[in-house]
């Protein structure tokens, strides 16, 4: 089995695979002040609560977007399995061509949901993720990753808004049962949700012009599947990404997959 990490903002999320299968799929918090000992005994209590023991995990690839906790996780990781993981990085062939300015600022997660989707899907293509931030991620019809955009992610925004108001409280992202809010909590929340919503909904149609093509728009990340449902454009929802994307990559390089 291998096991795929991808280590976010917030959380870590861990999977284990099969081929092109995902046995599970987990999420342990990010935390920077962690050491390599706490995360080994995490990752190696999650398999247990699949039943996995270290010894059916073959391999590990990482894909990270913190620093300070990669390393932390890494030497984890090296001490639970025995062996180094493979990285996600500019060493590995990832397959995809990227026009960026500075091609290796790509973030990792970024480029591994980009590989996952185009396994998936024809370009072009508009990939959502939403985390910690939100992102949109452009492909060309030559599955060229062309760039995207960046943007505070919902939780984070509403988080801020609780802190620097002195009457705003902390909120629930429950899914809104009508778009006026009665209450302030209700205006918070849909504030936060339908407006997310909609601006995703115009950057999908301002970059489809700047494309000249209409795209397939794809969403993934742990707050997607309460802001997609409230889109009016199509969004294929595709919860899984980050851990086929880290799969794809790993058979890549191991020589057992063909070229994306």
């Amino acid at each position: 089995m291998l096991l795929a990490i991808d280590i976010g903002n917030s959380n870590i999320v861990l999977g284990g695979l099969s081929g092109d299968r995902i046995l599970f799929d987990a999420r342990i918090a990010t935390d920077y002040s962690k050491t390599s000992d706490q995360y080994r005994m995490e990752i190696k209590s999650m398999l247990e609560l699949f039943d996995v023991s270290v010894e059916d995990v073959e391999d590990c690839i990482i894909s990270s977007v913190v620093p300070p906790v990669f390393n932390a996780v890494s030497i984890g990781v090296v001490k639970l399995i025995g062996r180094q993981p493979m990285v996600v990085g500019s060493q590995l062939d990832t397959g995809l061509r990227l026009q960026m300015d500075d091609p290796a600022s790509v973030g990792s997660d970024r480029i591994v949901i980009a590989v996952a989707a185009l396994q998936e899907y024809a370009p072009p293509l508009l990939l959502i993720d939403m985390g910690t931030a939100t992102t949109v991620e452009v492909i060309d019809e030559t599955s060229t990753y062309l760039g995207g955009v960046i943007i505070p992610g919902v939780r984070l925004s509403v988080d801020a808004l609780s802190q620097r108001t002195a009457q705003l409280p902390s909120i629930q992202l429950d899914r809104p049962r009508r778009l006026i809010g009665k209450n302030t909590v209700e205006c918070m929340r849909n504030g936060s949700m339908y407006g997310t919503a909609a601006m995703l909904d115009g950057l999908i149609g301002r970059m489809e012009e700047e494309l000249g093509k209409r795209a397939v728009v794809v969403a993934t990340g742990g707050i997607a599947k309460f802001i997609i449902p409230l889109c009016r454009r199509e969004i294929r929802l595709e919860e899984d990404l980050l851990l086929k994307g880290l799969g794809v990559i790993y058979r890549r390089n191991k020589g057992e997959t063909a070229s994306a």
